[in-house]
């Protein structure tokens, strides 16, 4: 399963940027934004491809 990843606004909580990734590095960004006090948005990413 892959995960969309979005780095929030630390005034507004507006997305800043995004990216997805799989199962296994949620758990590895997750820790990173926690040890600098980063928000983060964590969502299943889309599945359908165009």
């Amino acid at each position: 399963m892959r995960f969309e990843i979005m780095r929030l606004d630390d005034v507004d909580g507006a997305a800043v940027d995004s990216t997805v990734v799989d199962a296994a590095s949620v758990n590895r960004i997750v820790q990173q934004a926690a040890a600098i006090g980063q928000r983060i948005y964590i969502r299943p990413a889309e599945t359908a491809v165009r």
